[in-house]
């Protein structure tokens, strides 16, 4: 038996205790505040149904209420409290205990305790159920119904490890290797020259630039020795962890090092590279953790955050964490990633689709038979009508809709909706990492329209020509330069002008180079030219300043207190998790300040 299998579902008691928090001081919370928000409507916001599906026994012994884990769960985020923090908030904080609904004499769990249910609910079918909770709240309420503003950016979290040498990740994934890997300890010793077992790092001088040469060769020819003395008949058979750690040795011997200067890799003489990595581990504590740069002088370690806001309301829409390098975790691909899954958008809908409702059902809709009688509705109110009236209304019905149809089909657009002539899809404001010409196609294919910095062109020649001077012509695959030149493009869509440049009066505009000007022409050319056009209208210089709203809520969330929020927590998945519920609050602390309440069993906003 699972020790989840003896723990039934907590309920919170709808009478209150004699020492009750709320009653005796619930006038010390301010008013308006997420705590007297939670003191009043943490009952609906996280029903008994929010962890329902994490008990399938209903006998032993009850767990902690739906109520108060949520609350905490959103307090702890909001105010970016570790686990021992937040059980002691609760047990001292008067307005943790008036949020919570606790007593005044009530106690706290144990810290460990939001383990556990932060371990069941990753595990659950929905991890994210802090967020939906909140994002539910959003849609109900319908504050961004009809709004289609999008702001995308991204921020690096510092991660919970230390960021670790090549001497030191070498040493540690051997002693790894030791402990994971069964018969691992054994072979480490009979094949590998140092000494594992004692701890730190190796004693050598370490102002002796021979000596930390000879250490890194010995560290990476006992790293080869003992992977090579590992992969044997067994090796597909071995425990993932076993995997893991082989796969961590070998990673970190290679990912850093090349041969000596003189050697060709044979002889056993290692260096350091005089280079990065790309997607260099950084530490074998959190394999996942990576080093980026915010800008050419600003280098960090960690994580990237993604958010997508809604610049009015200042509400998150969406947010993902990933690792902070990689073209996975690019700004490009994950905020594409986020408009295409917005839930508060039903695209082919009215601008006043909202989240959670059929585009097909929205508010303000008209039934396309609104206002035409029903034959058979006719039939049970007046047995006298004559069929011929339902043979007109079905008549009427059908030229109607022949006639929307031919409209349409004039338009160029294709089926569409009884929404017909209305704009679909979002815009997006991003800088100039979110304009990549595979995004843009993305944005383009989804029906979206974007507002996104182009990256400016540089001219081979200052104050010369740029791309932008050349003509394009993609259907007959040429391109043509200022003096009038025109070449083909080749199978990878590069062009060389040639010798053509020698004796062209432009030359001096356009390159130095002897073999003359030559250049790539990206897949998504057409679309980053239009970009580069559309940044150069007036009305793209007044509407794209609505981006800076983003790092308002982007602030909001990596900051607490004026310091930056490091993360707890090791791996993309925990930390994603967190970002999700850390959003979820700052969006709780919004709707509050906007005047969130409940009214006649339905939320909205005083």
């Amino acid at each position: 038996m699972a020790c989840d299998d003896d723990v039934v579902q907590g309920i919170s008691r709808s009478d209150r205790e004699l020492l009750d928090a709320q009653a005796l001081v619930g006038e010390l919370v301010p008013e308006g505040s997420v705590f007297a928000f939670l003191a009043e409507h943490r009952h609906e916001l996280f029903p008994d149904s929010f962890i329902a599906d994490l008990f399938s026994s209903s006998a032993g012994r009850p767990s902690l209420p739906a109520d108060l884990i949520g609350s905490v769960l959103v307090l702890k985020e909001l105010y970016d409290l570790s686990d021992p923090q937040t059980a002691d908030a609760l047990r001292y904080d008067i307005r943790w205990k008036v949020a919570c609904g606790r007593s005044l004499s009530q106690t706290s769990f144990d810290p460990s305790t939001l383990v556990y249910w932060r371990k069941r609910i990753a595990a659950s079918k929905r991890p994210h159920r802090v967020f939906d909770a909140v994002a539910q709240v959003i849609a109900d309420i319908g504050i961004l119904r009809g709004r289609r503003k999008r702001c995308v950016d991204s921020t690096v979290f510092d991660d919970a490890v230390a960021t670790q040498d090549t001497v030191t990740q070498l040493v540690a994934a051997m002693r790894k290797v030791a402990r994971v890997v069964p018969g691992a300890q054994s072979v480490i010793e009979r094949v590998a020259k140092l000494d594992y077992s004692k701890p730190g790092k190796p004693d050598i001088d370490w102002d002796d630039a021979a000596a930390k040469q000879n250490l890194v060769s010995d560290l990476v020819n006992d790293a080869l020795a003992v992977l090579g003395e590992l992969r044997g008949q067994d090796a597909a058979n071995r425990e993932q962890a076993a995997a893991d750690a082989l796969g961590l040795l070998a990673l970190v011997a290679g990912q850093d090092v090349e041969p000596a200067e003189g050697s060709d890799g044979t002889d056993g003489r290692w260096r350091i590279a005089r280079r990065v990595a790309p997607d260099r581990v950084i530490s074998t504590v959190d394999t996942q953790a990576r080093h980026t740069r915010k800008s050419k002088s600003v280098r960090r370690d960690g994580f990237r955050g993604h958010l997508a806001t809604e610049p009015t309301t200042e509400l998150i829409t969406d947010c993902e964490l990933t690792k902070a390098s990689g073209e996975a975790g690019s700004d490009a691909v994950v905020g594409e990633k986020m408009i295409a899954g917005d839930r508060y958008h039903q695209h082919g809908g009215a601008d006043g689709a909202g989240a959670g409702a059929p585009a097909d059902e929205q508010p303000g809709d008209v039934d396309g038979d609104a206002g035409q009688p029903d034959p058979a509705g006719q039939a049970d109110t007046d047995e006298n009508s004559s069929s011929w009236v339902a043979t007109v209304v079905e008549a009427v019905v059908a030229a109607t809709a022949a006639v929307a149809l031919v409209v349409s089909v004039a338009a160029g657009v294709g089926e569409q909706s009884d929404h017909a002539g209305q704009r679909q899809g979002l815009d997006v404001y991003g800088d100039s990492a979110y304009g990549t010409g595979a995004a843009r196609a993305a944005y383009q294919a989804g029906g979206h329209d974007t507002v996104i910095k182009p990256k400016p062109l540089r001219p081979a020649v200052p104050g010369g020509f740029t791309l932008d001077d050349f003509t394009i012509d993609e259907h007959a695959a040429t391109v043509t330069c200022p003096g009038g030149y025109t070449r083909a493009m080749g199978p990878k869509r590069t062009v060389a002008f040639g010798a053509v440049c020698a004796d062209c009066p432009l030359r001096l505009r356009c390159t130095t180079a002897k073999d003359g000007r030559s250049m790539s022409i990206h897949p998504h050319e057409a679309l980053l030219r239009e970009a580069r056009a559309q940044a150069r209208t007036p009305e793209f210089q007044q509407t794209y300043p609505t981006r800076s709203s983003v790092e308002r809520v982007i602030s909001w969330t990596a900051t607490n207190c004026g310091r930056r929020v490091k993360l707890r927590y090791l791996g993309v998945e925990k930390n994603h998790a967190w970002l999700r519920n850390r959003c979820a609050a700052i969006n709780l602390r919004t709707l509050v300040n906007k005047g969130l309440t409940r009214t006649n069993g339905a939320w909205a906003l005083a």
